[in-house]
């Protein structure tokens, strides 16, 4: 039974018309476009939490600034290794504005680095979310993709009727069944797409909020260590 009706469904396919077939191939795209993103992002996701997660355990509360270095040497190639070595050298460009590299920073300078390493944290999670678009774009476009499908079916099986001169259950229903493959095709593609993305978003939050926290831990040691 099962094999029949996969017959029946690959034989709606090969006798539906151009459009139709166009509007599957769209949505066949667009699946194995968000799978591929899915996995890209969920591999890379678990990585960099785990990244984040020993980086901000790694800070100290008494850490210093060797510390810091330190760190970001261990950690280089890695997400937290790129936001203390981008930080790092920021700060060491304002101690030398400053004065000598161990002299001290106003408070003004001290809200300098921490903008600066907030405005890398948002500039990260931009980075990270990259591609994500893809996958809510496919939950929201794909059930119009199949509508749209589907009610050019309905067209050309109403044309159909009107040539044929008969509207028997014989003659509506392959047409009517073409032009519902498409919404079928449609639905399909869109609640895993939509489920998919609201997974990595939810992983996206947390690596966000370990990124701020890193950037809290970092902002605290500058300030205790070199505000005037």
């Amino acid at each position: 039974m099962s094999a029949f009706s996969g017959n029946a469904l690959w034989q709606l396919v090969v006798q539906s018309d151009a459009i139709s077939k166009l509007v599957l191939l769209i949505l066949l795209f667009m699946s194995i476009a968000s799978w591929t993103i899915f996995l890209y992002k969920f591999i890379l996701l678990r990585i960099k939490k785990r990244q984040m997660k020993k980086a901000v355990r790694n800070i100290a509360d008494g850490a210093s600034l060797e510390d810091l270095l330190n760190l970001s040497s261990a950690l280089a190639n890695t997400l937290p290794g790129y936001f203390l070595s981008k930080n790092l050298t920021f700060l060491k460009s304002v101690l030398e504005h400053s004065g000598s590299q161990g002299s001290m920073l106003s408070q003004q300078e001290v809200d300098v680095v921490q903008q600066h390493a907030y405005q890398t944290v948002d500039s990260l999670v931009h980075h990270e979310e990259s591609y994500l678009s893809m996958l809510s774009t496919t939950a929201a476009v794909s059930p119009l993709l199949g509508l749209f499908g589907t009610v050019w079916g309905l067209v050309h099986a109403f044309i159909r009727i009107s040539q044929q001169q008969q509207a028997d259950i014989a003659t509506v229903a392959p047409g009517i069944a073409e032009a519902l493959i498409t919404t079928l095709a449609g639905l399909v593609v869109a609640i895993p797409a939509l489920m998919l993305f609201n997974y990595l978003a939810n992983h996206m939050r947390t690596l966000e909020q370990q990124m701020l926290n890193l950037a809290d831990k970092f902002c605290f040691v500058v300030q205790k260590l070199l505000a005037r």
